[in-house]
């Protein structure tokens, strides 16, 4: 993941509407939710939330697929598997090895 990428989506989810929406979406995992439900369930007005699933699809936060006039959103949960990846590039390379108590692995950094 580069940089861009990775300040594009924590941009994205560092605004609260969006956050609820995005963890939401996780709940909802492959199935996917629709956004008159995704409105209802965070009291969020249609058209507000129609901002922010735009905002959030030009970040690569969610995905959506057109079932005839109904969409659906998804969490893009491998682009937050990128940024967890992302952040964990090189943990603990700087520690010194007596202060290990342990390896340092993904696991446990």
């Amino acid at each position: 993941m580069e940089m861009f990428d990775a300040l594009e989506a924590f941009s994205s989810l560092s605004q609260e509407t969006r956050l609820r929406v995005f963890k939401l979406l996780i709940e909802y995992g492959r199935d996917g939710v629709v956004p008159g439900k995704i409105a209802k369930e965070l009291k969020i007005p249609d058209n507000t939330l129609s901002f922010h699933l735009s905002h959030m699809s030009k970040a690569g936060l969610v995905t959506s697929k057109k079932e005839g006039r109904s969409i659906t959103y998804f969490a893009n949960t491998s682009l937050i598997e990128s940024l967890i990846n992302f952040l964990q590039v090189n943990c603990c390379s700087r520690e010194k090895p007596k202060t290990r108590s342990k390896p340092c692995n993904e696991r446990n950094c």
